[in-house]
């Protein structure tokens, strides 16, 4: 693969490692080892027979604060006579780094080769603004994604977005927010649509309220990692960080952040969920409930269970046979569901997903 890469900003500041190093804990906390996804995964350099294009450190909005990464965001865009459909990636970190294009160039280098442009964006950490900064962000970037759809190659009528864990939160709050005009902010152009024409959120927090009931080891794991007494409940935790409050004490707010809240008052984009039942840091229960809204609500989605996976397996769900061990499918269409069957899902389902969803979709 030929690499031509541009970068307005040139290097990135130290800051950058001390993001990863916070990725880094939320990804493996709770697990064995490291996840087999993130050291199986391709890089793009590993990648063959497709030209891409790659532009590092846009800037998709002026720093909040200065010198942060969280408005910059990387495009991976391989070489078309015709405009691509774009998958735009952020990945998660307990909203505690400005580390959203962490892995970008990962999945750049499985969907790339099959026609899909990928953007890594970065939002702002909890510690540098609170909700609803982060989706403000993250709409601000699609945003400026479709403003500049022409310069890049992109075509604006086919945008789909994917992260996992506090990226999955992200993933699926745009998904069911785009276009709401009181959600859209004032990050990055106004001048342009924020929504969505699919989601794949991978082990996505969604009502915060019910995460502690349903952890599966009583929190140990998780208040061990964290350095916390009262699991998801704690001031301390991720999500009272990201509320600014603790999150029992402020329910209002824990509605305004929950993605339940908004499907089925408007259209929602099909959804792929992807969650691990040994999940130790966002419960399966999570998934579980947005799942099942979906479906109650007659829009389509599908949910994938992985029995053996824990958190952090993101892309291991899509390639490694332990990890897909006894995993299973259900889908909601139209107000109808499946029954639980059999699924060894890669990055083939991904990409047929991808296919049918943003096919024909314009604005």
């Amino acid at each position: 693969m030929f690499l031509r890469t541009r970068s307005p900003l040139g290097r990135l500041p130290q800051a950058l490692a001390v993001a990863a190093a916070a990725l880094a804990l939320i990804s493996t906390a709770g697990a064995a080892a490291p996840s087999p996804a993130r050291a199986a995964a391709p890089s793009l350099s590993q990648a063959d027979a497709t030209d891409v294009t790659v532009t590092k450190d846009l800037a998709y909005a002026p720093a909040q604060p200065p010198g942060t990464q969280g408005h910059l965001l990387d495009l991976y865009v391989p070489r078309s006579d015709r405009p691509l459909p774009l998958v735009i990636f952020t990945s998660g970190s307990g909203w505690l780094a400005d580390s959203g294009r962490q892995g970008a160039d990962k999945v750049a280098a499985q969907l790339n080769p099959h026609g899909y442009a990928v953007a890594g964006v970065a939002i702002r950490s909890s510690g540098q603004a609170q909700f609803p900064a982060q989706l403000y962000d993250i709409k601000g970037a699609i945003r400026w994604l479709r403003a500049n759809a022409g310069t890049y190659h992109l075509d604006p009528s086919r945008f789909a977005i994917m992260g996992d864990s506090s990226g999955g939160w992200t993933t699926a709050m745009a998904a069911v927010t785009g276009d709401i005009p009181a959600l859209e902010g004032d990050v990055g152009p106004r001048d342009a649509s924020s929504a969505v024409q699919a989601a794949v959120p991978f082990y996505p927090p969604t009502d915060f309220l019910q995460m502690d009931a349903h952890m599966p080891d009583n929190c140990r794991e998780f208040n061990s990692a964290f350095g916390l007494t009262d699991c998801h409940s704690d001031a301390r935790s991720p999500e009272s960080r990201l509320l600014g409050c603790t999150i029992t004490a402020c329910p209002g707010t824990v509605a305004a952040a929950n993605p339940l809240t908004y499907i089925g008052k408007r259209h929602t984009p099909p959804f792929l969920i992807l969650h691990g039942k040994r999940d130790s840091i966002v419960p399966y229960h999570q998934s579980r409930i947005l799942y099942d809204r979906l479906a109650a609500s007659g829009d389509d989605a599908r949910l994938l269970s992985f029995p053996e996976a824990g958190h952090g397996t993101d892309f291991a769900m899509l390639s490694d046979d332990a990890t897909r061990e006894g995993a299973y499918e259900q889908t909601a269409k139209g107000g109808r569901t499946t029954p639980p069957r059999p699924v060894a899902p890669t990055w083939q389902t991904v990409i047929a997903f991808l296919e049918q969803s943003t096919a024909a979709k314009s604005h």
